[in-house]
């Protein structure tokens, strides 16, 4: 017999899950859409960002989300840093180059952050309560729930900024950085910025699942997570982020809750390869995507 009320709790849920990983998305898309550059490091990112957080509330003894907005300036500066001293040197290079040399910036971050931090897992305490909240049957996490939320507000709000000038600004270095450069626009700045978004992205991430999971080196596995909702969502669509993180969150909850008692776990992990695999070889440029989005 279906158990009906489970299914509907796995997916809420689910949903407020797969916003939290949008922030890694979100990152990747503000990047892809302003430079055509797919930032293999996103997740090792959002990992520095959890250790920075970590360290400033231990050095100041304040709540986390009382250092949140420092520790997103200290990132957006990080992300400056990142676009200045390494990405603008490659400029002229092969794309692939690029990508490899973001691959190595996570490789590099994910043993060096462990490294100086010390390997055991850092607690970020949010002040959510642990106990779970009941909504009639349906039990739903807090943290989950509040970081989805949140989530939710910052995509939102993305959406909203690539409306204005400034967005418009980066969405035409992304159409065409000659012609961008020929009208004054400052296309290296345009650049930065966007590597300075995805940074304070990867930091609402870091913080978010640093609560929830704690802060080690396997925050930078979300990475994976965020690509698949990168690639079904279309790697240059904003709105396909919330959409495809819906999707993904849903499948990987209800993947959890139903397959892994029948196999013995390890679904979770398989979830988003098979939605990547599956998009690439049915729907390439992903359900919102421009249909010139290469494979990935």
């Amino acid at each position: 017999m279906i158990d009906w009320i489970l299914i509907f709790e796995l997916a809420i849920n689910g949903i407020f899950i797969g916003m939290m990983y949008s922030l890694i998305s979100l990152g990747l898309v503000l990047i892809y859409k302003t430079s055509g550059i797919v930032n293999l490091a996103q997740g090792a990112i959002a990992m520095t960002a959890g250790y920075v957080a970590w360290a400033l509330a231990t050095l100041m003894a304040v709540p986390v989300l009382v250092i949140a907005p420092i520790a997103m300036a200290v990132m957006f500066g990080f992300g400056l840093v990142i676009e200045r001293m390494a990405l603008r040197r490659m400029i002229g290079h092969p794309v692939l180059m690029i990508i490899m040399l973001t691959l190595g910036l996570e490789i590099f971050l994910r043993g060096l952050l462990p490294g100086v931090f010390g390997a055991a897992v850092k607690r970020l305490d949010l002040g959510i309560p642990q106990a779970p909240l009941f909504i009639g049957d349906i039990l739903l996490n807090r943290a989950t729930l509040t970081g989805g939320l949140i989530a939710m507000v910052l995509i939102l709000l993305s959406v909203w900024f690539f409306g204005s000038r400034q967005g418009v600004v980066m969405r035409a270095v992304a159409d065409d950085q000659t012609a961008s450069w020929s009208v004054g626009i400052r296309v290296e700045r345009a650049i930065a910025v966007a590597w300075g978004m995805a940074a304070m992205a990867a930091t609402a991430a870091g913080i978010l699942w640093g609560a929830t999971q704690g802060v080690d080196w396997s925050l930078s596995m979300l990475l994976i997570k965020g690509l698949a909702i990168a690639i079904l969502g279309g790697l240059d669509s904003i709105r396909g982020v919330l959409i495809a993180g819906v999707i993904v969150g849903v499948a990987e909850s209800l993947a959890t809750g139903l397959i892994d008692p029948l196999v013995g776990g390890g679904t979770r992990d398989v979830v988003a390869s098979v939605i990547i695999l599956v998009t690439l070889l049915v729907k390439p440029h992903g359900l919102f995507g421009e249909a010139h989005i290469e494979r990935v």
